[in-house]
């Protein structure tokens, strides 16, 4: 039987920080692939190809892992796991759109300090006020999933320590 209690929300925000290291060197080598390959020698040529191109690479990540496991190398880290509602693993199109609806934690603070023409710190600050939000949105939830997991239907729940292998037993010679 499977744990359904979810996981404390500091450790959901911290297993986002750590995913957002590791995304990094996802995302680094991603990009120098796209402007080796396509030879983009100034940072505003094929700009926009590259931005699509990235946007892809992180679909492929998450939507992989979610539905292989329903892990990710973070969550894998943290002990939990994204599920459907019913407990099992999650189908490409649920994580597909949970993917696109986990983009709601900074864009809506982009467009915001974008529209209020932001500068400085302002572009910092409007973003971050609206991921602690999208966070609290856990605290609107009985079972305190995000807002995102809420709508499309998915759950992160605790998932079991790795089983440790045995210790090779030594042979009598």
């Amino acid at each position: 039987m499977q744990d359904m209690t979810t996981p404390s929300l500091r450790r959901r925000l911290s297993s986002m920080l750590y995913e957002s290291m590791l995304l990094f060197g996802v995302l680094f080598i991603s990009g120098w692939l796209f402007s080796t390959l396509l030879q983009q020698r100034h940072a505003l040529y094929l700009r926009h190809a590259l931005e699509a191109w990235l946007f892809l690479v992180l679909a492929a990540y998450f939507i992989w892992f979610w539905r292989h496991g329903g892990q990710t190398l973070a969550m894998k880290t943290w002990r939990f796991k994204l599920v459907g509602p019913d407990g099992r693993p999650v189908g490409i199109w649920r994580a597909a759109f949970r993917f696109l609806l986990a983009w709601l934690w900074v864009l809506p603070g982009l467009a915001l300090a974008a529209a209020l023409r932001g500068q400085h710190w302002m572009l910092v600050l409007i973003p971050a006020g609206n991921v602690l939000l999208w966070a609290l949105t856990a605290y609107l939830d009985p079972q305190r999933q995000f807002l995102h997991d809420r709508i499309v239907g998915t759950r992160l729940v605790n998932a079991a320590p790795p089983a440790k292998a045995k210790a090779a037993e030594p042979k009598n010679a």
